[in-house]
């Protein structure tokens, strides 16, 4: 009867430690691309790998069942952002996510290491009484917001740190998830050189979920010519109505 018990014990055991290991799992998705050498951002924000070909660990909490929006960024190439999404048993393969980098269109000679305002300009105000004429301005790049699930509002505001030179602006709405566009910045005294203290704020609501909030720093979108970002909503948690009320 003892030996029976050390059994039960031993084999009850196993399982734990079986499951725990389970648990606290990490799996392996290889990030690679072409060419070689581009950094990878998590949802536009975290820098999960500094070169590739890399592999990103993650556990089944932090990826199976969500939606992952991976953007590459290399010196030379657009931007590329990557969207996949694995389930648990898909995750136990180590999947790889692959994508194929464009060379950028060669610049005209006098610019700066920014690649789309010169030298000339860099200073150069945007004023709304002279519309259009600054390179800030013409500089069009891309915007691409997503959610799950879609049709969420979105909204934007400008945040500034410099408000004597660019003011804080209020909400503005603009459409419901998906939007895919391009656009410039017609931000009332922005210039390429306080662009680095300027916050563009991303907001997205739905009925029923919690409201979401990124933020994008405008110099930054300027170099990469992207704006993108992914909000996997979270369902509010509505007490229940009783049949009295």
């Amino acid at each position: 009867m003892k030996g029976t018990i050390q059994r039960v014990a031993i084999s009850m055991a196993a399982v734990i430690i079986a499951f725990a290991t389970a648990i606290a799992k990490d799996y392996d998705i290889t990030l690679s691309c072409d060419p070689e050498g581009a950094l990878v951002y998590l949802d536009g924000q975290q820098l999960i790998a500094h070169t590739t070909p890399a592999v990103w660990k993650v556990s089944k909490k932090q990826a199976a069942n969500k939606t992952l929006m991976l953007q590459f960024v290399k010196d030379g190439y657009k931007p590329k952002t990557v969207i996949v999404k694995y389930t648990k048993k898909e995750l136990e393969y180590n999947p790889i996510v692959y994508c194929k980098l464009e060379k950028e269109a060669e610049k005209h000679p006098a610019v700066t290491a920014d690649p789309t305002v010169t030298i000339d300009q860099s200073r150069q105000r945007v004023d709304r009484q002279n519309a259009g004429q600054t390179d800030m301005e013409r500089s069009i790049i891309r915007w691409f917001f997503d959610s799950d699930p879609r049709g969420a509002r979105i909204f934007t505001r400008v945040i500034s740190s410099v408000p004597a030179e660019v003011k804080n602006t209020n909400e503005t709405y603009l459409t419901t998830t998906p939007i895919e566009e391009t656009r410039g910045f017609n931000i009332q005294g922005l210039t390429y050189d306080n662009s680095r203290d300027v916050t563009i704020e991303i907001k997205v609501t739905k009925r029923g979920y919690e409201d979401q909030v990124k933020r994008f720093n405008v110099r930054q979108a300027l170099d990469q010519q992207e704006i993108s970002g992914f909000f996997e909503l979270v369902a509010k948690d509505i007490p229940p109505v009783s049949a009295e009320e």
